[in-house]
């Protein structure tokens, strides 16, 4: 648990944006993170597009769009990194 403007949030526990969030509209999900001294929300996810986490060609597509294979996401700071 940690403080973010004032109220308790979850680290790095990735979570849908509700409706009247800020962000919401934007991205799908977001997930606080500790940068530093200080925490960073980080906001991922379209949020006009579907989830396809189960379908293997839509992985597939996804990993090779992202170049993920060769180049793997680090910085937990980064929406690269939770999508």
């Amino acid at each position: 648990m940690a403080e973010y403007q004032g109220k308790q949030v979850k680290l790095n526990k990735p979570k849908y944006i509700q409706k009247g969030e800020a962000g919401y509209g934007r991205a799908k999900f977001i997930v606080y993170v500790k940068d530093g001294d200080k925490v960073k929300k980080v906001p991922f996810g379209s949020a006009k597009m579907k989830i396809k986490r189960f379908n293997p060609k839509a992985k597939k597509s996804f990993r090779a769009r992202h170049n993920c294979d060769s180049n793997p996401p680090r910085d937990k700071t980064k929406a690269r990194y939770w999508s």
